[in-house]
């Protein structure tokens, strides 16, 4: 018979300690990837600054980059870019965005695809949008009933984001025009 050493449960006080770039899910610490490729970047700030353009006249709703999210005491994660329609209260985001993308790569398409797709589900994140700059394709989750429905798979084409307190109108094209 065998026996298993049991597996250490770390909280986000473990994890703000930590050095480094981590991801905490359901109190299993994650190894982020060494810094994005130069791709994965050129499309994440693609992303960025055509959400923060959209939302320039909304008063409630803000893009952020690379922002840690508090899902529990136990799961900290940080999407490439994310949407929020609320006021955070205090330094750290501890409620679900409306909207995230993650650029996926092959070193974190399990990861984006399986286990934070199921994660955002949970959540409650309305919209998940999965990006892959090599085959200048997204496709779009919209939680419905607290299940993701694909909405559609992008290329050029807009797609309109009813959000909590605004909507926006998002061109992928743009995102394929400075292809790094």
């Amino acid at each position: 018979m065998s026996i298993q050493p049991a597996l250490l449960n770390y909280t986000v006080q473990d994890y703000l300690q930590w050095e480094g770039d981590w991801e905490l899910i359901d109190g299993q610490p994650v190894a982020m990837a060494p810094s994005p490729a130069f791709g994965h970047q050129v499309t994440s700030f693609a992303i960025a600054l055509q959400l923060g353009e959209k939302l320039d006249d909304c008063r409630y709703c803000q893009a952020l980059f690379e922002t840690d999210v508090e899902f529990a005491q136990d799961t900290i994660v940080r999407p490439d870019v994310l949407v929020i329609c609320y006021q955070p209260e205090g330094d750290r985001l501890t409620r679900a965005p409306d909207l995230i993308f993650e650029v996926v790569s092959p070193k974190t398409a399990r990861r984006d695809e399986v286990i934070k797709f199921d994660l955002y589900r949970q959540e409650g994140v309305a919209f998940y949008v999965l990006v892959y700059p090599d085959a200048k394709k997204a496709k779009v989750w919209q939680l419905i009933e607290g299940n993701y429905r694909n909405v559609a798979d992008f290329h050029d084409e807009t797609q309109r984001f009813d959000l909590s307190k605004c909507s926006i109108e998002f061109d992928f094209s743009r995102l394929w025009k400075r292809k790094g």
